[in-house]
């Protein structure tokens, strides 16, 4: 997704392309004329240009269209990149209308002026929306990657240690610290077990209450939970250090399964201060349990078929000299030129 300029950068650089044109006609009529034309397609250009650098939302995986609801709205952005085709449709129009008047008229400077005023106010009608899309580009492009892959999504009350654990199990390095919503996004880390990788999925605290009184924050927990989740690994803290008793957070964990259709894995963690009767015990302090719960997240992996078993087996290998070549600038493969051998001469030859 490219920036989005605002709307001086925009008529700034449309002048100054239309500039350039206008010096190339040595005739001062035609030139004000070339310069109208040259500067009414400069700012439609950038502005399909905008609108084009923006994903189809309805052809996105759900995660990502939910996430850019969830932190913009998919109406508003819509109705931002619809402002911005109609500034392209209607600067095209008057561009050509103005067009034909210079070609008209005695005087074509004036032309040229009024064609700058009433472009130049068209662009800047859609300056707030110019600004929208570019915090809206900022955004969504720091997303987190997530891969079609065997997906752990961790979830639970804030403060009952999920970035600890997705610290110590992962290559994530979310941030840490006794106070409750330090995660205020998603964070994605990775384990490669065997040949096969485990992608864990950090997601901020989310409090037991009303869908409608969640924040943008928790909503982002829940989409991930709902979308991406091969398994739910929901944390409690029997100890109660994160602010919340142990009814209210069993409640959430009640909610959490009615929500979701993927396994849920309860564990308690902070066994260094307590445990709690029933649930997997584990401390991310000193890491005692992370082995057990790790355990219990891979016996939820689908096994292996014997089918992709011979799969594996059967596939060519592909050694380094018989690997295709790549051409760096196309990122095509190369095609090898087949050398015929030539026909021996003879004597008579």
């Amino acid at each position: 997704m490219p920036t989005v300029p605002t709307a001086d950068e925009i008529l700034d650089r449309s002048f100054r392309r239309a500039a350039k044109k206008m010096q190339e006609k040595e005739n001062k009529e035609r030139a004000n004329t070339e310069f109208v034309r040259a500067v009414g397609a400069a700012i439609h250009d950038r502005m399909v240009y905008i609108i084009r650098g923006f994903p189809e939302f309805e052809k996105l995986p759900p995660f990502y269209r939910e996430m850019a609801d969830i932190l913009f709205g998919i109406d508003r952005i819509k109705q931002s990149l619809g402002a911005v085709g109609w500034a392209a449709k209607h600067t095209k129009m008057v561009g050509n209308q103005l067009v034909l008047q210079s070609r008209r008229a005695e005087d074509t400077q004036v032309i040229r002026k009024r064609a700058v005023a009433r472009l130049a106010s068209m662009v800047h009608q859609i300056d707030k929306d110019l600004h929208f899309l570019n915090e809206v580009r900022n955004t969504l492009r720091q997303l987190p990657h997530v891969e079609d892959a065997f997906t752990v999504v961790i979830a639970g009350y804030p403060n009952v240690g999920k970035s600890s654990f997705i610290r110590r199990v992962s290559s994530a390095e979310p941030e840490v610290a006794s106070y409750p919503f330090t995660t205020k996004g998603i964070i994605v880390g990775h384990r490669n077990i065997g040949r096969g990788t485990i992608q864990f999925v950090d997601t901020p605290g989310i409090l037991d209450r009303p869908a409608e009184e969640r924040n943008a924050i928790e909503k982002q927990a829940l989409s991930a939970m709902m979308n991406i989740a091969s398994v739910v690994l929901f944390i409690l803290d029997p100890s109660e250090h994160c602010g919340y008793p142990m009814e209210m957070q069993l409640r959430l964990l009640e909610d959490v399964k009615g929500m979701v259709r993927s396994p849920v894995i309860v564990v308690a963690n902070k066994s260094d201060l307590t445990t709690a009767d029933g649930y997997t015990a584990m401390s991310t302090q000193s890491g005692d349990g992370i082995d057990v719960v790790l355990e219990s997240i891979l016996s939820q992996q689908p096994k292996r078929t014997e089918e992709d078993r011979l799969k594996e087996i059967r596939a060519p290998i592909v050694h380094a000299e018989d690997a295709p070549e790549i051409d760096p600038v196309t990122g095509r493969v190369k095609r090898k030129r087949i050398r015929r051998p030539r026909k021996p001469r003879t004597k008579t030859e």
